[in-house]
């Protein structure tokens, strides 16, 4: 529901009031004569279109849920495009590489606290969930041979 705006600087939305300040009171009356509101109505609204927004949205919609996912840039520039490396599995396309390592440097990393169940379901499976979303569109950089780029960061290591 959006809010209803009443006099002395409050909005009710639902049941929750709102308390706008003088400057506000205007500019809210305003958007409200200028702008034509459209309802939409979801299962679920997914925040984020990076490659976990994307992928929880992805899974929401296979299971059934009209679902939106909401970002303030361009899918191919959210996070985990962006950022150098910005994802991590054990892929085996720049030099040797095991999940196994990899686990081990996420407990590692965690001073042994993660917890190791969901940190082995993680590592295990990650390779897969690149593989998928490189499946679904997301942009990777590459390598001349056309694989995805991976390089080291600090903390991975190469056989324990």
């Amino acid at each position: 529901m959006y809010p209803r705006l009443t006099k002395g600087r409050v909005a009710v939305a639902g049941n929750r009031k709102l308390h706008f300040g003088k400057k506000y009171e205007a500019t809210a009356s305003q958007l409200s004569k200028d702008y034509n509101v459209v309802d939409h109505t979801y299962d679920a609204v997914v925040v984020g279109a990076g490659g976990a927004g994307l992928r929880a949205a992805f899974g929401l919609v296979a299971e059934g849920f009209k679902t939106a996912v909401i970002t303030k840039l361009f899918p191919t520039r959210s996070h985990t495009v962006a950022a150098q490396g910005g994802i991590n599995a054990a892929l085996g396309n720049m030099e040797e590489d095991d999940w196994k390592w990899h686990m081990y440097d996420t407990v590692k990393g965690s001073d042994w606290l993660g917890d190791q169940d969901a940190i082995h379901y993680m590592t295990r499976e990650a390779p897969h969930a690149v593989i998928e979303l490189e499946h679904y569109g997301m942009p990777f950089s590459r390598t001349s041979e056309g694989k995805i780029y991976q390089r080291a960061f600090g903390g991975q290591s190469l056989k324990y």
